[in-house]
């Protein structure tokens, strides 16, 4: 199997940005009175968007406030420290720059225009030909949805791509649009998520011995 399109998730596989997620959270709890919530807990929280995170952040607080109200806060704070302390994770820029002749694009559960503006801020949106956000299209992950629009726009057969994520949010969008999953040991996937994916990855350098062992396969 010749993979020709690699899909990659972004928060938590390319990128480790808990820490500026949970300060915008943790700001927009601020404003109304409320105690912050850790940054191993905001771990358990993300994946599904910002909506969910919110929905998440009052059920655990137990508290009521106008969620559009919270979103306008987490997403003032966030827009304006969005790489304050997020980098790449080791292996990512190397192994993209190794991957420059297949096409690679994004679909996260992030808003679209900080998606963008966090990976022109690291100088990694150079090595993409597509980003799909929540909001691009009318559905988000784990709705195979993204994978097909991504699909047919690159025109790549889904036998011939395949996702990399590290949650089971990322491996069930993926098996759900009939591709191959890699999942990523690393990130903030919960316990043994990644038992569900086709391969399993400890550093992202590893997913070019992958696509080795299915170009191998293809030649059987």
């Amino acid at each position: 199997m010749a993979i020709n399109l690699i899909i990659f998730d972004l928060d938590g596989t390319l990128i480790d940005s808990i820490r500026d997620i949970a300060d915008a959270l943790n700001y927009a709890l601020s404003r109304y009175g409320e105690d912050g919530i850790s940054v191993e807990d905001v771990k358990t929280m993300v994946g599904e968007g910002t909506e969910r995170l919110i929905e998440k952040a009052l059920k655990r607080k137990g508290i009521s406030v106008d969620m559009s109200l919270l979103i306008k806060d987490f997403r003032f704070y966030y827009e304006n420290h969005l790489i304050d302390h997020t980098r790449a994770y080791p292996g990512v820029v190397e192994t993209l720059e190794a991957l420059k002749g297949i096409k690679k694009t994004i679909i996260s559960n992030k808003y679209e225009n900080l998606c963008i503006k966090a990976l022109d801020g690291l100088n990694l949106l150079k090595y993409f030909d597509m980003v799909v956000c929540s909001d691009t299209i009318p559905e988000k992950k784990p709705s195979p949805k993204p994978v097909f629009h991504v699909l047919d726009s690159m025109k790549v057969k889904k036998e011939d791509a395949l996702i990399v994520g590290d949650s089971l949010i990322d491996i069930i969008t993926g098996k759900a649009a009939s591709i191959l999953t890699v999942a990523v040991t690393y990130g903030y996937g919960q316990k043994d998520f990644f038992k569900e994916a086709h391969y399993v990855i400890d550093n992202m350098s590893e997913l070019i011995d992958v696509l080795e062992t299915l170009k191998k396969k293809k030649e059987l």
